[in-house]
């Protein structure tokens, strides 16, 4: 049964993800928005630990407090070496979904002018002067909309940019031995069987006998849970947990692309998080990107408000590196640990961590991109470059 009546907001956020809540929370903390009102809407209640994020930092930020472990030390494992990764002046932070969410909602809660709402997002439709929004409830409209809806068919339904995903399952152990180092994170272990894809084993120890151990890929296609859940079993067998109990489990998959999410951004819809482009989109990281990309919006919506929303995205060199690393790894998805173990097999871990922050010069670039093998860029170059001219001339 809808309302009669159809409220107005100055902003509506359809989706609360990360990207949602941590927006809302930097407008709420700022005090610069409190003449606004602010819907969000979701049929999730963000109640449960639904998922980890992890991000690479060396400085103070918001997030400090929910912060569950640090490491100061990773490692990077192939079928051919080993190596010790020294983060300095770098820390490996882990958040815990649940935590975010609490620290987050217990904010917002406190805003008089913020509102959230448990309903399922049914219509979008932009107008002359606003937006409407239907939900399975309700009408509400708004001077400006934020979706982190993701709509999947947008980069699937093209062949310019490849589309891949960072898929995984990971299971939260507990160890009757003694076999994890919680002073180290295994950043990627690609010793396990390849398959003819990129495929690597993430575990982040929380103590001697605790952590979380992820089977991933970066592939095209998801496998049935079995054979990750299988892939983990193998992999703790040989690590010598001949007995252990699976607190909890968590699964997701990521969209790897560099499709150009923000040509959907109008007037006064702005699609924010993955439904945005905001994803790192040759590693699937998330947290740090949405960081800063939230900041930005905030500062954006106080200093530009009557901008359209379309100008706020601005494409960087970095997406051009990252078209070409998934343009490689669409066509030879094999390659993903030479590519990789390239990089951290002689590469300084710190440059390396702020290439993927997207916080190198552009000589610093070429320093991180010349340890790469060079003929699979090449030839990425020249991919890129001849889809290109053709969507030209098409057009």
């Amino acid at each position: 049964m809808q309302s009669s009546e159809i409220k107005h907001f100055s902003y509506i956020f359809t989706g609360t993800g990360l990207s949602a809540l941590m927006t809302v929370y930097k407008m709420a903390v700022s005090g610069k928005f409190s003449g606004k009102t602010i819907l969000l809407l979701d049929e999730d209640a963000k109640k449960t630990n639904d998922r980890t994020w992890c991000f690479w930092g060396q400085e103070e930020s918001l997030w400090d407090s929910i912060i569950s472990k640090k490491w100061d030390s990773a490692l990077f494992v192939n079928e051919n070496f080993k190596r010790d990764l020294v983060l300095k002046p770098y820390q490996y932070n882990q958040i815990r979904g649940l935590d975010f969410y609490n620290f987050v909602l217990e904010t917002i809660s406190k805003q008089s002018n913020i509102t959230f709402l448990h309903e399922k997002v049914t219509d979008i439709n932009e107008l002359e002067t606003h937006v409407f929004v239907g939900t399975e409830a309700n009408c509400y409209t708004c001077d400006s909309l934020f979706n982190s809806i993701y709509s999947k068919g947008f980069a699937l339904n093209q062949t310019q940019y490849p589309v891949l995903q960072q898929h995984f399952v990971g299971w939260f152990v507990k160890s009757e031995s003694e076999i994890f180092h919680p002073d180290q994170a295994t950043f990627m272990d690609f010793s396990v069987e390849q398959r003819g894809n990129t495929r690597f084993m993430y575990v982040l120890p929380i103590s001697e006998t605790e952590a979380l151990v992820e089977y991933t890929l970066f592939s095209e296609n998801l496998l049935p849970v079995a054979e990750y859940e299988n892939e983990i079993q193998i992999y703790l067998r040989n690590l010598g947990a001949d007995q252990y109990e699976i607190t909890e489990k968590e699964q997701g998959s990521i969209p790897m692309t560099c499709y150009p999410f923000w040509k959907k951004n109008t007037k006064r819809v702005l699609n924010i998080g993955t439904a945005g482009g905001w994803t790192k989109a040759s590693t699937g990281y998330t947290f740090k990107n949405s960081d800063k990309k939230s900041a930005a919006l905030v500062q954006f919506l106080q200093h530009d408000p009557s901008s359209k929303m379309a100008s706020f995205h601005q494409k960087s060199r970095f997406w051009f590196y990252d078209l070409l690393l998934l343009d490689i790894l669409h066509r030879h998805n094999e390659l993903g640990s030479r590519i990789f173990s390239s990089l951290f097999k002689k590469g300084n871990p710190q440059l390396i961590f702020k290439f993927l922050d997207e916080e190198t010069t552009f000589v610093q670039d070429v320093k991180v991109i010349l340890k790469c093998p060079k003929i699979p860029f090449i030839k990425a170059l020249f991919s890129v470059i001849f889809r290109s001219d053709k969507c030209n001339q098409k057009q």
